[in-house]
């Protein structure tokens, strides 16, 4: 008779040990300041450049709305007699990656308006524009919408409501920490929620309108309220709100 083992293996380690992956970042929010060697503040309102963030957003990003304390970094949104504030941290020019696997374990905040993020960008996204650099929205939540989340990829061929993308939903998602995630590689990309694989993107034909993720992107965590995607309606008395995020890891 053939042995049968089971291997019970915890939290994000599950299944690495098997394909040989290496933790080659990991950001446990240590210590009481974010690590600018790593990330980057994006500031204000998106003005004038793509005032609302391109997508009609009622927030102002400020360095005041977040907290690093007991390993989580947490980020508030706030009702500032009508002026919505929160923060918005990317890891652009110091932290990028291409291929592997990309992960955040995160508490959700609730509420009509609330649209908390982890995602990526293409690096050139300064030099090509948007959506030619390609994005990789591992976790988007809509407080319109409870128990669901979205995991979509945006492209020249598909992108805004016409990205490539899924809408799961999954009971308790607004209960306690959940592990967000993206196994990529040179073919293909799963997107895993608890790691329940969610959605699979895989191009037959790969070409710089359908596949530009051959080349590094980097790591954002942000909170908006309202925006097309978000709102647009925003229920006032859910404020404040809370994202949490307790690390992001990444497998190569």
């Amino acid at each position: 008779m053939k042995k049968i083992i089971l291997l019970v293996l915890i939290g994000t380690q599950i299944c690495w040990a098997q394909t040989k992956r290496k933790l080659v970042w990991e950001e446990n929010f240590n210590g009481s300041k974010l690590n600018e060697k790593n990330w980057n503040f994006e500031l204000g309102n998106g003005c004038p450049n793509i005032c609302g963030w391109g997508n009609n957003e009622r927030q102002e990003y400020t360095k005041d709305n977040h907290t690093i304390s007991k390993g989580n970094l947490t980020i508030t949104a706030k009702n500032e007699k009508q002026r919505y504030t929160s923060t918005r941290i990317t890891t652009k020019g110091k932290k990028e990656f291409q291929y592997g696997r990309i992960e955040c374990h995160a508490k959700l905040p609730t509420g009509m308006g609330i649209w908390p993020a982890f995602w990526m960008l293409g690096s050139n996204i300064s030099t090509v524009g948007w959506p030619k650099s390609g994005e990789i929205d591992i976790l988007e939540y809509i407080g319109r919408q409870p128990e669901h989340v979205y995991t979509t990829l945006h492209t020249q061929d598909g992108h805004g409501d016409n990205g490539h993308g899924k809408k799961t939903e999954v009971l308790g998602i607004e209960d306690g920490f959940h592990l967000f995630a993206v196994e990529w590689d040179k073919d293909q990309m799963d997107f895993f929620v608890d790691d329940q694989k969610v959605f699979t993107y895989n191009p037959e034909s790969k070409t710089e309108h359908s596949w530009p993720f051959d080349q590094p992107f980097y790591i954002i965590v942000n909170m908006a309220i309202g925006g097309n995607f978000g709102g647009p309606a925003v229920d006032d008395a859910i404020f404040p709100q809370q994202f949490v995020v307790d690390y992001i890891r990444v497998y190569q």
